[in-house]
């Protein structure tokens, strides 16, 4: 009989990014290279592709709802 001792076995399932997390990455990132949005200390007079990604990132964050 061999035995596994020591061995260790991990997973190479990708762990599964939460909705609301994927939104705001997706305006982070859009802000960071954005020149609109970059110069603006409220979202909402960055551009409209900005404003359209927060709005996605609201809606995650309460659950779809709205």
């Amino acid at each position: 009989m061999t035995s596994a001792r020591g061995t260790r076995v991990q997973a190479a399932v990708p762990q599964a990014e939460l909705p609301m997390l994927r939104a705001y990455r997706h305006w982070f990132e859009h802000a960071r290279k954005c020149a609109d949005c970059k110069r603006v200390s409220r979202v909402q007079d960055g551009c409209e592709n900005g404003q359209g990604l927060w709005d996605d990132y609201r809606r995650a964050y309460d659950g779809g709802a709205g």
